[in-house]
């Protein structure tokens, strides 16, 4: 712990600094500590492959799908209730896969997520990692993004991947709504969230919009 001066007398005990030699009291120049407050953050929600193909009747439908898109759709509106930017992620498969195959019914976003985008950029990846590729990097720093708040599809793909990504390494902080995520079954869930409980910040919706 750094030690700051504090007020210096010069002088004789049992006498007043004036009678020793007409010496005044001298202070030294009182130091506050360094201001440990940061610029204020902007924090991004991304919004990983809320897909078709994930949900009921879809080609790969994942557990727990409803209950994480209802909050995904929470954590949508308490974003832009506090002004804080979202971009959504596409996957969308490099030729014939199991699922996400361009231009079938289970590549495109949930009908109620697709009714969320308004305005908001839709990013498209190919890979695990939705920095690897893709304008999502840009289009962040478009949005003057300096935190990353990640949720989606699935917990432990391309939600873990691109939470760890290098290019989120350049974020102040990285949290993921593990409530907001989901994927083929509950202890995969549990497992990956536990993976990534040292390396980013994990979150429920409610307590990271409060």
């Amino acid at each position: 712990m750094e030690d700051w001066p504090d007020l210096i007398v010069i002088g004789c005990s049992g006498q007043s600094p004036d009678a020793v030699g007409g010496e005044k009291i001298r202070q030294s120049k009182v130091m506050s500590p360094p201001s440990k407050e940061h610029p204020m953050s902007t924090p991004a929600l991304v919004v990983i492959d809320l897909q078709n193909d994930y949900f009921e009747g879809g080609a790969f439908p994942l557990w727990n799908a409803e209950p994480t898109l209802a909050a995904v759709e929470k954590a949508i509106r308490m974003a832009r209730a506090k002004g804080l930017p979202v971009v959504f992620v596409q996957h969308v498969a490099q030729g014939p896969a199991p699922f996400f195959n361009p231009g079938t019914p289970g590549v495109k976003l949930h009908d109620r997520i697709d009714a969320l985008v308004d305005s908001s950029p839709v990013v498209t990846k190919q890979h695990a990692d939705a920095f690897e590729a893709t304008g999502l990097h840009d289009t962040l720093q478009g949005q003057g993004a300096d935190e990353l708040i990640v949720c989606g599809m699935m917990t432990q793909n391309c939600v873990t991947h691109t939470a760890i990504s290098r290019r989120a390494d350049d974020y102040r902080k990285v949290t993921v709504l593990k409530d907001a995520s989901t994927t083929v079954s509950e202890i995969l869930h549990l497992i990956a969230l536990s993976g990534l409980a040292n390396r980013v910040n994990l979150a429920a919706v409610d307590e990271t919009f409060a």
